[in-house]
């Protein structure tokens, strides 16, 4: 894995985490955070350059759904659980 792509999925590690704890439902945020945690640790195996720029085009593809559903999700807020 050269550097450049070893930085760009670190980013993209930081990015989605992010994101996922931007969920204003403590459901779907430790859901979001606990797949991404999963997602990134099944595969920090990979050292195939085109299945490595495959997972990171789906990761970049998955922060983007984050973010729309995070907008969606402050958009119509529910009352907050007891754990919140």
């Amino acid at each position: 894995m050269a550097a450049s792509s070893s930085s760009q999925v670190i980013s993209l590690y930081r990015m989605l985490l992010r994101e996922s704890y931007k969920f204003p439902s403590y459901n779907y945020r430790t859901y979001a955070v606990r797949r991404v945690r999963d997602a990134f640790r099944v595969n920090k195996n990979v050292d195939d350059p085109k299945m490595m720029e495959r997972l990171v085009l789906e990761g970049r593809q998955s922060l983007a759904l984050i973010q729309r559903q995070v907008a969606v999700g402050d958009m119509f807020q529910a009352q907050k659980t007891v754990v919140e």
